[in-house]
């Protein structure tokens, strides 16, 4: 009887597994907001081809400008010459006027005048005219109010720069500044904020400056050290409270507070103010 072959001991194997690829997942698509542009303005800016000019104050109903007479100096030709209005004639110099030429009047109407640019020859008479300010007149001037717009627009910041200080920096490092402008600093905080707000509105360009000027700083050192008895001011002198000696001497008519002011801003008078400096600390 045939045998039957026996199978080696040991672990069967194990069946082969298929590997069944997953389809990838796309990720969800993140939704954008989507930016609406802004269009664009388009300006154009317009320019003016009439020249304006004004008589500040006292021009009345209707102002003649004085023709007879008027003179002015040409330096090309380095000589005086005759100037008139003509509309007929290309040159505003009598000599250069033909013997036929009509003297036109030149008048301001409630103290205005509109030249257009089809009148060259009158606008060159008024801007050769001694009476119009920018050759040094007092009657008239051309109005520039794309330059007046700037003007006040910058006043306008510099206030609000000023009126900004007031709000927002401490009380400490306004003090020397109320000292300045003559503000009573023992009133209470709103009050010298407030009385500092006016003046900042009126004289912004001072004020601003007054923070970073060594007077302002000296004469609100100089004016603690009168109010703690560390010096004292007389009309003829400034002297040490303690010693009576004295520091500098005042000249008569002077204020003893600018001229102690001006002293301790010298070379000679640093050590003093350095040594008020010390003193009021110390008593701080």
């Amino acid at each position: 009887m045939a045998q039957q072959a026996r199978r080696a001991p040991g672990r069967p194997k194990k069946p082969q597994e298929t590997v069944v690829e997953q389809p990838k997942q796309e990720a969800p698509a993140v939704a954008t907001k989507s930016v609406k542009k802004r269009p664009v303005i388009k300006r154009k800016e317009k320019m003016t081809t009439t020249v304006e000019y004004e008589i500040p104050k006292g021009a009345g109903v209707v102002y003649m400008l004085p023709q007879k007479g008027v003179t002015v100096y040409d330096e090309n030709k380095d000589t005086v010459r005759e100037i008139r209005y003509c509309p007929n004639e290309p040159s505003i110099y009598v000599d250069e006027q033909s013997d036929n030429a009509i003297k036109e009047s030149v008048a301001f109407r409630e103290g205005r005048l509109f030249v257009p640019k089809t009148k060259p020859n009158l606008k060159e008479f008024l801007d050769n005219h001694p009476l119009n300010m920018k050759n040094n007149g007092t009657t008239f001037k051309q109005v520039d109010k794309k330059m007046d717009a700037e003007v006040k627009m910058n006043q306008e910041f510099k206030i609000t720069e000023a009126v900004t200080m007031v709000r927002d920096k401490d009380i400490n490092e306004l003090l020397p500044v109320a000292m300045f402008f003559n503000v009573n600093i023992n009133s209470p905080v709103s009050e010298i904020r407030f009385n500092l707000l006016r003046i900042a509105k009126s004289k912004p360009q001072d004020f601003i400056d007054s923070f970073d000027s060594p007077q302002v700083q000296a004469r609100s050192i100089i004016q603690q050290s009168a109010d703690y008895q560390i010096i004292g001011m007389k009309e003829d002198q400034c002297f040490w409270f303690d010693s009576k000696s004295m520091i500098v001497s005042v000249p008569a008519g002077q204020d003893a507070m600018d001229v102690m002011v001006r002293y301790c801003l010298t070379e000679k008078g640093a050590p003093v103010l350095s040594s008020l400096e010390e003193r009021l600390e110390r008593l701080a």
